[in-house]
């Protein structure tokens, strides 16, 4: 299905994002009967159906709410995770610097909780083509009902793979056939050759990375098989800033280091790229360097089956509500 315009009235299913006393956010999706219960009282999901967003609506005790529809950041950042999500500082900056355009037919892998499947279904546009590579199916369910929660539906555009990337990427494209190859996985450089078979000359590879120790391997990977430009790393900082009156000053708190991002794009058949000077350095790693580096090893938490089920129904049910709303929009349009 095509996706939905985010804009008209609020509907059954709608998500909807409420800013109450304090600036405190809740989101939930409307259902007739639903009521958001807080401290401050109760607001019944009845008084916000068929309201414009952007209203403000009052609950039993007198206090107000701005409803508005989530903005895709907003939506990311709030929805059921099954694994850690790209940040939206992150899915922006992957957006422009491999230059994801509409028409584009693109490559993702992993797919997590969809949170980067979206920005990318949103730059391809209803003429381009994003096939998201999962090698944990419950992973792939999250991300599925995420993407059918926000669109309404399941986008036209849009295929999931259970399993793992270089096995199934030469099954599923020609050589030479895909514009742009987004990873975000633990060890990318397992499958860059069955990568660097998919790209069109000129395509774009880009890569979501955790730790320095990963960043260098892929790097050094890359360069190593002599089929792609040198590649460019880079982080994304976003600090934002206290604005009222003369009180003018950055944040106490800012989103600082999520990942790195290494881009690097495809030569032509038989294209020897002029020769890079650099330094000497250590460029060789063994198995023992990057397991340090894990993110088991560092520390980040894993979910544990019983939270990513619990997970799963969530982003499910808001799904189930999304299909909803949509049905209803689309029965309430007038015939052509």
């Amino acid at each position: 299905m095509s996706a939905v315009r985010p804009s008209g009235p609020f509907r059954e299913g709608d998500r909807v994002q409420l800013t109450g006393p304090k600036g405190r956010l809740h989101t939930v999706t409307l259902r007739p009967d639903g009521e958001l219960h807080t401290h401050h009282g109760v607001l019944r999901h009845s008084d916000l159906i068929g309201q414009p967003d952007g209203s403000v609506v009052t609950n039993s005790s007198g206090h107000d709410y701005l409803a508005l529809r989530p903005l895709l950041r907003d939506f990311a950042m709030s929805m059921p995770r099954g694994a850690a999500i790209v940040y939206p500082k992150d899915a922006a900056q992957i957006v422009m610097q491999a230059d994801i355009f509409p028409g584009a037919t693109v490559v993702e892998a992993g797919v997590g909780s969809g949170a980067l499947s979206l920005a990318l279904l949103r730059a391809v546009g209803s003429d381009g083509r994003l096939v998201s590579f999962e090698r944990r199916e419950d992973f792939a369910e999250v991300a599925k009902a995420n993407v059918e929660t926000f669109f309404g539906g399941a986008p036209d555009t849009w295929e999931v793979v259970v399993g793992d990337l270089a096995e199934q990427l030469p099954e599923r494209f020609e050589a030479g056939s895909v514009d742009r190859v987004v990873l975000d996985m633990l060890a990318p450089w397992d499958c860059m050759d069955a990568v660097a078979d998919a790209l069109t000359p000129g395509g774009v590879v880009i890569c979501y990375i955790a730790t320095a120790t990963q960043l260098s391997r892929v790097a050094e990977y890359l360069r190593g098989t002599g089929l792609f430009t040198e590649p460019e790393a880079s982080e994304t900082m976003v600090r934002g800033w206290h604005v009222e009156g003369l009180a003018v000053r950055p944040d106490h708190r800012m989103v600082a280091h999520t990942g790195f991002l290494l881009t690097a794009r495809r030569l032509a058949p038989g294209a020897i790229p002029p020769e890079v000077r650099r330094r000497a350095s250590k460029s060789s790693f063994s198995d023992a360097d990057v397991e340090l580096w894990t993110p088991g090893a560092v520390g980040d938490r894993e979910i544990t089956d019983k939270n990513l089920r619990k997970r799963v129904r969530e982003a499910q049910k808001a799904a189930e509500g999304a299909r909803r709303a949509a049905a209803s929009r689309e029965g309430d349009q007038p015939s052509q």
